[in-house]
């Protein structure tokens, strides 16, 4: 079971590039609450804050694409110092602003967020350059898999720093870990070898020119699609468990659900993660086990079921969960296999535009539901959302002699 990833271990650079990858982006976890704290302390409104933190959001996934094909054309490293700095420059003027300022907050946030360094956008497209196989499909597990410790330790750091320092520090910290993971990123890359962009074609294919062009490419814009629905459904979850936690009187409960979902990807990804064969891993027949896991979660929720044991709800949340990071692992191996070589970077940018847009659709949805029906109804709604992700995915096809090859070749293509 371990031989994926002693394997990953074994090519020259990739956990390298995974870890900073990934440390490139423990900033973004931290940004909404730090946000939050700094605008509500200045207004006292929430409604306010979450107006900043979306003009953030809209500027990560408005810039996604651009980032990413400004990594595809010129140097990836170089990309990242830039955008760094640039990020780093705007989070911390955010900090510096007088109290009240919440208008320039939301201009700067949104300039910022256009500049959020491409760390994983850059990590998924090096993956399929550096391995292959068993070996790729192990990258992209352990990514997802990690990403959850992501969740956890952003906001915690997040959450610490505001009671110990105030929410101006913690904004800062963001600044600071945004520039320490670009800078830390870049300096892999240029040891690595890895600083040019990926070799572009000659003359590019049939139906490549304009950039408008690459969702073109067949099952690629169905890919991102399942994305996006699976996000929305996860948004969904979340909001349900935080007006279940509401209407029984104990609202931190809420957070302790979320983290134990969480515990159920982890221990899903690091086992999926070690299983090898010969078939590439079934990207529906996974959605579909994750929406069996939230429909068995609307089972405990009311009005259908009332007064539901938080524990029974635990233990359904950390068996569905063992699909999320799985799920996850699987769809960006997929895009990454199915985008060009060349637009890789873009073909992620487009995902996390994806993935931001799911969110903002299914927040105030949801969040409807809740109201007019209670929490069973969202979880309802997600189940539904999460089975479109399964009939969508059963339409991507990547071919089997690009998904998969002997188990055991680590060879570097």
């Amino acid at each position: 079971m371990l031989t994926p990833y002693r394997q990953l271990a074994a090519v020259p650079h990739l956990a390298a590039v995974l870890g900073w990858g990934l440390f490139g982006r423990l900033h973004l976890t931290c940004t909404s609450i730090a946000l939050t704290f700094l605008v509500a302390e200045w207004t006292g409104s929430y409604a306010i804050a979450g107006v900043v933190v979306a003009a953030t959001a809209l500027g990560w996934g408005v810039g996604g694409p651009m980032r990413g094909r400004a990594a595809d054309r010129g140097e990836p490293s170089r990309q990242l110092l830039i955008t760094g700095v640039v990020y780093a420059a705007g989070m911390t003027a955010i900090a510096l602003l007088p109290a009240g300022a919440w208008p320039l907050a939301a201009v700067l946030a949104f300039g910022t967020g256009l500049a959020v360094p491409a760390a994983g956008q850059i990590s998924r497209a090096l993956y399929p350059r550096m391995a292959s196989g068993q070996v790729l499909h192990a990258a992209y597990t352990v990514e997802a898999t990690l990403q959850e410790l992501l969740f956890i330790l952003g906001p915690m750091a997040a959450a610490i720093t505001v009671a110990v320092a105030g929410p101006r520090a913690a904004v800062g910290l963001c600044a600071a870990l945004a520039l320490l993971g670009a800078i830390g990123f870049a300096v892999v890359l240029r040891r690595g070898g890895l600083r040019a962009a990926a070799p572009r074609p000659p003359r590019p294919p049939p139906g490549e020119h304009g950039h408008g062009r690459l969702l073109a490419v067949p099952g690629l814009a169905a890919a991102i699609g399942v994305s996006l629905l699976m996000v929305a459904a996860f948004t969904a979850v979340d909001l349900a468990l935080v007006g279940w936690a509401r209407e029984r009187g104990t609202p931190a409960l809420a957070g302790t659900l979320i983290a134990t979902w969480a515990i159920g990807s982890l221990i899903g990804g690091f086992v999926s993660g070690g299983i090898t064969g010969r078939r590439a891993p079934r990207l529906w027949l996974r959605t579909a086990a994750l929406a069996a896991g939230i429909g068995a979660l609307t089972l405990t929720m009311p009005p259908v079921t009332d007064g539901a044991s938080p524990l029974l709800i635990a233990a359904v949340l950390v068996v569905g969960g063992t699909a999320i990071a799985p799920v996850a692992a699987t769809s960006n191996a997929n895009i990454g296999l199915l985008a060009p070589g060349h637009r890789r970077s873009e073909a992620f940018g487009w995902l996390a535009t994806a993935r931001t847009t799911g969110s903002a659709l299914a927040a105030p949805g949801a969040g409807a539901l809740l109201d007019a029906a209670g929490p069973a109804a969202a979880t309802a709604a997600a189940t539904l959302l999460a089975l479109a992700a399964a009939a969508l995915a059963a339409t991507v096809r990547v071919p089997e002699s690009e998904s998969m090859v002997a188990v055991g070749d680590d060879r570097l293509p």
